[in-house]
């Protein structure tokens, strides 16, 4: 490809794309310049580093994300929004595996506070105002969710479930079912979890 059209959005989905297909920690710089066929001298008007091109898939992906999120959670509540909320991220994963992962990078808080991952949070919460929690329980619950939801995800990529009964879907709803009725009865003091 000519280098004529370059620019930093170009590179940043191209890096993106890159991966999806080989996987995120093999986006570099270099792997990016042989995509276009250009010296990786060419790029650096664009970005400063592999790193830098790794922090601007992962503010990518964390944006395509959370627009995913929100369309799913549209006009939904409670177990309806928790399951909407889930597959899309889900479905997320599965479709774009290394931007999935680039959503994971460790962003300096001056970055990750003007990313989207503020977006994320609050539609967690948003989810979780409909079984009435309040602080501090709403921040173990978020902090909960993302862990069952991360964790499967990535168990089921790295084909952790793909070799025993039953199917990883009936699982995923299995556990959608379980985490509905968790916080629709959620303890009310930490004296509750004791007993």
């Amino acid at each position: 490809m000519a280098r004529a059209g370059l620019t930093t959005e170009r590179l940043v989905r191209a890096g993106a794309e890159l991966a999806d297909e080989v996987g995120f920690d093999q986006v570099t710089v270099s792997a990016l310049a042989r995509r276009f066929d250009v010296k990786v001298a060419s790029l650096y008007s664009h970005l400063k580093s592999s790193h830098d091109l790794k922090t601007r898939i992962a503010l990518l992906a964390l944006e395509e994300l959370a627009d995913r999120a929100a369309e799913a959670l549209a006009g939904r509540a409670g177990r309806d929004a928790l399951t909407a909320f889930a597959n899309a991220y889900r479905d997320y994963a599965r479709e774009h595996p290394g931007r999935y992962a680039a959503a994971r990078f460790r962003l300096d808080p001056e970055t990750a506070a003007a990313s989207a991952g503020g977006r994320h949070v609050q539609m967690t919460r948003a989810i979780l105002r409909g079984y009435d929690l309040t602080e501090p329980d709403q921040t173990h619950a978020v902090r909960l969710l993302g862990s069952v939801f991360h964790g499967y995800v990535s168990l089921e990529a790295a084909g952790g479930f793909s070799h025993s009964a039953p199917d990883s879907q009936e699982s995923w709803t299995w556990i959608l079912d379980r985490l509905d009725a968790l916080l629709r009865n959620w303890p009310t003091n930490a004296d509750t979890w004791a007993s």
